[in-house]
């Protein structure tokens, strides 16, 4: 047991040394200035192994972000029972968004994410499956199945949507609001209905 779960914090901690060295040097250079050669170099590994994390140098360089999300899943999953949904996810979000340390790397990656279609494709299928593992977290809390009803897919889908809209407009600068004030002015006017302005 000791041992496997050992390999598996090996093979953690190797993904995550070639996915912040993706992103490092996709930051720093420009995507096409990234090749696998160099990311594998930066990360300690070969481009052999580099390949049994991804099959690409664009997912390398996405995985941070989407990575980060699958902790907005294990967040959710441990708030409280009995805490209105809403809150739960807006609480999950504000809490899991640009971690303090990786903060000013996580900005810097967003940006050249939303420069770079290929990019961007990668970051919304790496979302597409957390929304789907989201909507199954939901159905449990409230009560309706995953597999059939309409409501945990579009709250999980509106969720999605508020935060990637916050965090887009506070990267951009635009809103003169921070990120936590954007989040929860984005989750209040879902839970209204969204009405006009």
């Amino acid at each position: 047991m000791t041992e496997t779960s050992l390999r598996e914090r090996k093979k953690v901690a190797t993904r995550q040394a070639l996915s912040r060295a993706a992103a490092l040097l996709a930051v720093e250079r420009g995507v096409e200035g990234v090749t696998i050669e160099a990311i594998a170099d930066a990360a300690g590994v070969s481009p052999r192994t580099f390949h049994n994390y991804f099959p690409g140098k664009e997912e390398a360089i996405v995985a941070p972000l989407t990575d980060g999300a699958r902790a907005v899943i294990d967040a959710l999953r441990a708030r409280p029972a009995g805490e209105p949904i809403w809150d739960a996810l807006r609480e999950v979000v504000r809490e899991s968004l640009l971690p303090t340390d990786t903060r000013d790397e996580t900005i810097a990656l967003l940006r050249v994410v939303k420069r770079n279609p290929a990019l961007v494709g990668k970051q919304l299928c790496g979302i597409g499956e957390m929304q789907r593992q989201i909507a199954e977290v939901i159905a449990a809390r409230t009560g309706t199945h995953a597999g059939r009803d309409l409501y945990p897919h579009l709250l999980a889908g509106a969720a999605g949507v508020a935060m990637r809209t916050a965090v887009d407009l506070w990267v951009d600068g635009r809103s003169g609001a921070d990120l936590p004030e954007l989040i929860d002015s984005a989750f209040a006017q879902l839970r209204a209905g969204l009405p006009g302005p």
